[in-house]
């Protein structure tokens, strides 16, 4: 641990407010507590490969779905990848196991869905809606299962193909018309560089115009869709309007990335938040109520942007847009952690390592934590005390993503934040393990950036 000059002020107060943890279920009490009227609690990491951070994740969405009647998952996963695990754990499916319903996750980097604490959940979801849809459940406990969906954008081709199967089903004269929409980005489907190019003429502003239109076409048949198949078939409907609903923004979002446009991360977030205001809205109407909804994301994404250098460089995120439009409804959780290994890449598309991790920098947040007594807490960031006020200093805070270059750690993976108007709550270890990936075969996708492109977060 580099050896720096520590306030011991700042020290001594978080230690005075956080809440040791003792490693059981009990010590998400106060989360618990908290979350009881809100709609949306949004569940962080500060990396993309670390186990404890995704187990308790999992702890607390547990006890948010059972004990405080969630009624959704959506997660930092591309829809229809995402959509495979939703049919599972909502007994609709002839997959077998966890394992098998995650395994449309296929591109780099596949460990960060595909890995033992997901599957974990993946299963203790399943066994959860099964119990109250078992023949022998009392019809007044039974209920619609808890769903698992993806906010993210990258699934360009596989959503193409998704909206045109559902078109062939329900109306095969409309499937023929979205081939030819969606027919010009076929040409660039095995080199999509040249789409680079090609956005700089007449021809991908044509592109955009069908890809819109066949948005605008699936919505306004909406009601003749459903009238034809039944009202039961209004999650496929609303499947393959979002996924119509991806390729237009996703197309919109390559464009940005190769004219140079410095709002790609903005297009991205904007397209997450939409994503779950769809899905809120779907749920809602479904069970006739407010639905509750659990985010899983990385901490730049979930943590509010405003508080952080994000917003000088004009960029916000899903926990900024969280803040502004339901307030007194969210509930942001981040993570931190000190030192230990990290599952990641060194460098993009590269096979994943079990990377050790950099001590702190001095003067982070992380390094402040680092000498607090409780090697592990929660500390709740509402409350005005001593701890808060000194923890409002705009400090470093570190995130790490898909790839980890602790060689060039200032730059890559520290970021100016201001941690209590971050987040509700934070959880900090002191030290945590690589997640365990499970075993896949990388199978890269034509026409598809891997997910988390460009940024890694």
């Amino acid at each position: 641990m580099t050896n720096t000059d520590i306030d011991s002020t700042i020290v001594k107060a978080v230690e005075k407010y956080a809440k040791p943890l003792s490693g059981d279920l009990q010590d998400y009490d106060e989360i618990i507590r908290a979350a009881k009227n809100r709609k949306i609690v949004l569940i962080g990491e500060a990396s993309h490969g670390t186990k404890e951070f995704y187990k308790a994740r999992a702890e607390i969405t547990e006890r948010l779905i059972s004990e405080n009647h969630f009624d959704a998952v959506a997660v930092e996963a591309d829809w229809p990848d995402a959509y495979r695990i939703n049919r599972y754990v909502s007994l609709q499916s002839d997959d077998e196991n966890a394992d098998q319903a995650l395994s449309d996750f296929e591109r780099f980097p596949t460990w960060m869905w595909r890995n033992e604490e997901v599957e974990n959940f993946v299963h203790w979801l399943y066994e959860y809606n099964h119990e109250f849809r078992h023949p022998e459940a009392n019809k007044k406990d039974m209920k619609w299962p808890v769903g698992f969906y993806g906010l993210d954008l990258y699934s360009l081709n596989s959503s193409i193909h998704r909206v045109i199967e559902y078109l062939d089903k329900v109306d095969p004269m409309e499937g023929r018309r979205a081939r030819m929409r969606y027919g010009c980005l076929y040409h660039f489907m095995d080199n999509p560089e040249a789409y680079g190019k090609a956005t700089q003429t007449e021809l991908a502003d044509n592109c955009e115009a069908d890809i819109v239109r066949q948005l605008v076409t699936l919505r306004e048949n909406a009601y003749a869709y459903l009238k034809l198949n039944g009202f039961t078939a209004e999650d496929e409907y609303f499947c393959a309007q979002q996924n119509a609903a991806l390729v237009k923004n996703a197309e919109e979002y390559y464009r940005s990335l190769y004219r140079g446009h410095q709002n790609s991360w903005n297009l991205r977030d904007k397209h997450m938040f939409e994503t779950l205001e769809d899905l809120r809205e779907h749920l809602s109407n479904r069970l006739g109520r407010e639905a509750r909804i659990v985010v899983w994301a990385h901490n730049s994404h979930i943590g509010n942007a405003g508080a952080t250098e994000m917003r000088d460089r004009g960029e916000f995120n899903i926990g900024q847009l969280m803040k502004e439009y339901y307030l007194e409804e969210s509930l942001l959780i981040g993570f931190s952690t000190c030192r230990g290994t990290v599952t990641a890449a060194p460098n993009w598309d590269e096979p994943e390592e079990f990377k050790k991790i950099n001590d702190p920098w001095p003067g982070s947040y992380e390094e402040i934590f680092h000498h607090v007594g409780h090697k592990n807490f929660m500390i709740d960031l509402r409350e005005q005390n001593e701890a808060t006020d000194l923890l409002r200093e705009p400090r470093l805070q570190r995130a790490i993503g898909v790839v980890y270059r602790p060689e060039s750690e200032r730059q890559s993976h520290y970021f100016l934040s201001c941690l209590p108007q971050q987040f509700d709550f934070l959880i900090h270890y002191d030290e945590t393990h690589a997640v365990k990936p499970l075993k896949t075969n990388l199978y890269p996708h034509k026409g598809e950036m891997d997910e988390t492109y460009p940024s890694g977060l």
